[in-house]
């Protein structure tokens, strides 16, 4: 096999590895718009605290349940000490239907989620990932 022939069976395999992140690509500045409905509970940006539900800057690429002085509910933190970790696929199911999603990860019909807020379209949970990665690293 030349090198050509290498890369080539390398980039295709990688490349049919590699997860899709979701299909939609987000609009921020609808997300912007679209997280007043979060914000009655989530705070993000510089100087955010939390609130009923925890801050959300720099939640894409966070480990869960990893704010510190926010109390999180037992589900999440086992789904946290099992390695969840917020990137584009796991918010999006998650803001799908947060006790859904928890049951399905942990693989536990009686996993709760102190969050019942859902966002049912795909392009509003794509858009809102879109702000909420403005305040991520």
């Amino acid at each position: 096999m030349n090198c050509k022939t290498l890369a080539l069976a390398t980039l295709t395999s990688l490349t049919l590895a590699a997860p899709a992140a979701y299909a939609v690509d987000g609009d921020a500045a609808k997300g912007e718009k679209l997280f007043k409905r979060c914000s009655a509970c989530h705070k993000v940006g510089d100087g955010a605290k939390n609130a009923v539900g925890p801050i959300l800057t720099g939640v894409v690429g966070r480990a869960a349940a990893s704010v510190p002085d926010y109390k999180y509910g037992k589900s999440i933190v086992a789904a946290a000490e099992k390695g969840l970790t917020w990137d584009d696929e796991s918010i999006t199911a998650y803001l799908e239907n947060p006790r859904n999603f928890l049951r399905k990860f942990l693989d536990d019909k009686k996993a709760k989620s102190k969050m019942s807020f859902k966002l049912k379209k795909e392009q509003d949970r794509a858009d809102v990932i879109a702000y909420l990665a403005t305040f991520s690293e």
